[in-house]
């Protein structure tokens, strides 16, 4: 043999014994005792159940495979069965599931102490005496024979896994007047949230697999408005914004029932903003009942709800989102025919429905509008008008919006005359018949106003051509006569 097929022979003997050894280490690593091999000769084998007196059953059978990779590998079976080993294996008798799993998670005690145990809140109220009105027990988030490493381990390849342990679990949090707050997280509804990139300390900031603070809140009220606090560090331009509302103004005055950012947005189920605007409106309406069930009546209630037109205005479309000023202040009134102008001046959207798009321009083309640009323009001063100016929701209403055509129209002329009255004393019903309302005369619609209009740009021009020609032939008179 020569000396290379020597060599090659001696590294393939070298490379076998360590194959060998690998094998042996790990059989030794994940080897069973004796007495976890004996009970595995029953309970490895699928089909074997435990059967209870209210006719509910466990299955009894051990995956060995998840057994030998659990964190408990090393232990025997009596030691946590301690009623049981490989010569005794006594017949028990449980009244129900429920109380079988209680008593079976008593003896986690054995190992892990109340101390260990409460050092974290989550297992406050999981663990106490055999009761059969205990919502949980330890095998219910650790399992049984197949129990992972809490931390660090494979089990949490995230840390919302590791969250979701215990939050994917019904849990309560208890405050100090005796309120609760479900803590149970569905993890489906943070995949299908804006935030689903996040991660859990992202927001709740201070907690983590290693830090789970525990905090003390008066009333479910002050957790979430202190909760809330925490989208301003991704969110500032948005926050600041709230600073500026009649919302925060009410809340840093005392009225904890002014919304703040998860009353509109949610907190684990975020749904991308502007999609779905009945979404919205339904949000608004948890604070606004009275003022919602206006809207769903009017023309753009009516639209959106009934028709799914998401062209209508919805609330903030009006109030805006964060900046929601006091509608009842003049410096928001006289933004009025802007805000109605956003939609009505918009050619693309009015064209869909057969609407005009003069109303907002014969709106400020008129003495009301002409008047109300006076009073912008003069706003520094310190004049300050004896009266407010007509705008768009004096004649059309705000929230209770209807239609200018079909069975509203008569309605809509009753109330018109009313509105009249408060500005103009002893204006009839007839008065407002006076104004051309939004529409520009024609034959059929104010036919005398059309054809004085008519007559008159035919009249003036003629007039203009008559003045410049006098004025020209007397002034050729007066050089030829001098």
């Amino acid at each position: 043999m020569k000396s290379g097929e020597r060599i090659i022979l001696f590294l393939l003997s070298l490379f076998w014994v360590f194959i060998i050894s690998i094998d042996s280490v790990s059989a030794a690593d994940t080897a069973l005792s004796e007495e976890a091999q004996k009970c595995l000769g029953c309970h490895a084998q699928l089909g074997i159940v435990k059967k209870f007196e209210n006719n509910e059953s466990v299955t009894a059978y051990v995956d060995a495979e998840k057994f030998k990779a659990s964190v408990h590998n090393s232990l025997t079976c009596s030691d946590c069965h301690d009623e049981f080993s490989s010569d005794k294996h006594p017949a028990r008798k449980f009244r129900s599931k429920k109380q079988y799993k209680i008593r079976s998670s008593l003896v986690c005690k054995h190992c892990h102490t109340d101390q260990q145990i409460s050092a974290k809140p989550i297992h406050a109220s999981l663990l106490g005496e055999e009761s059969e009105n205990k919502s949980h027990v330890c095998t219910d988030c650790h399992g049984s024979h197949s129990i992972m490493p809490v931390a660090g381990g494979k089990i949490f390849a995230s840390e919302k896994q590791y969250c979701l342990s215990c939050h994917g679990h019904k849990l309560n949090m208890v405050f100090k007047d005796g309120e609760t707050l479900a803590l149970k997280v569905d993890a489906l509804l943070i995949d299908a949230s804006v935030h689903n990139k996040l991660t859990c300390s992202d927001c709740h900031y201070g907690f983590s697999s290693e830090e789970h603070p525990q905090r003390n809140f008066r009333t479910k009220r002050d957790y979430a408005i202190a909760s809330a606090e925490s989208c301003r560090r991704c969110h500032f331009d948005k926050y600041t914004k709230t600073m500026e509302s009649i919302h925060y103004t009410m809340l840093s005055q005392g009225n904890l029932k002014a919304p703040v950012c998860t009353d509109c947005h949610g907190s684990h189920s975020i749904p991308p903003g502007g999609k779905e605007k009945n979404f919205v409106v339904k949000k608004c309406q948890r604070c606004h009942p009275e003022i919602y069930e206006i809207y769903a009546k009017s023309i753009h209630g009516k639209a959106l709800i009934s028709e799914h037109i998401q062209d209508v205005p919805i609330c903030i479309d009006c109030h805006t989102a964060h900046n929601i000023t006091d509608p009842r202040t003049s410096d928001y009134r006289e933004r009025v025919p802007d805000i109605c102008g956003n939609c009505h001046a918009n050619k693309e959207i009015m064209e869909k429905y057969g609407l005009s798009t003069d109303v907002v321009k014969t709106y400020l083309s008129d003495f009301h509008g002409v008047t109300l640009g006076f009073y912008k323009k003069q706003k520094e001063t310190l004049y300050k008008p004896a009266r407010q100016i007509a705008v768009c929701t004096d004649c059309h209403g705000t929230h209770n919006i209807s239609s200018v055509i079909g069975s509203d129209a008569a309605i809509i002329k009753a109330n018109l005359a009313k509105r009249c009255q408060k500005c103009h004393e002893g204006a009839t019903e007839n008065f407002q018949d006076a104004w051309l309302s939004h529409y520009k005369p024609s034959l059929t619609r104010a036919p005398m106003v059309f054809i004085v209009s008519l007559i008159y740009r035919v009249f003036i021009p003629f007039a203009m051509i008559g003045l410049i020609l006098q004025i020209l032939l007397h002034i050729w008179r007066y050089a030829v006569t001098r």
